[in-house]
């Protein structure tokens, strides 16, 4: 994803979070200090999520074929290139319990067999 694309999705993405609180505030005018703090900490949830996503996927590591054999990610072990196999979805949680879903590259070393999706 170019650096524009984030701007523009994260930035419409804020601006949606900033409209809504303030919509849900002007619908809860006698909302607790807790309430209000709940209804803030899920909007920026959304936006946490969608951020760390893009961000992941923004790796070169996301899909590495087209590069290079010496800029292969290597085995944390053994060092050597790892071997790509198919893309593969992979669901992480963010610390806001808000599901993360990555199509990335898996890659398995030649030489020890470990398989992983690469960092990065």
């Amino acid at each position: 994803m170019r650096h524009e694309a984030f701007d523009q999705g994260w930035r419409e993405l804020a601006e949606e979070i900033l409209t809504g609180m303030k919509e849900w505030r002007l619908q809860h005018p006698k909302a607790t200090w807790n309430e209000i703090e709940a209804a803030l900490d899920e909007r920026l949830g959304r936006m946490r999520a969608k951020m760390l996503q893009d961000a992941a996927l923004a790796s070169t590591t996301t899909d590495w074929t087209d590069t290079p054999l010496e800029k292969w990610p290597v085995c944390p072990q053994c060092s050597q290139p790892l071997d790509p196999r198919v893309q593969q979805e992979r669901h992480l949680q963010t610390h806001g319990g808000r599901e993360v879903v990555l199509n990335r590259r898996y890659g398995v070393c030649p030489a020890c067999g470990a398989g992983f999706f690469p960092p990065g």
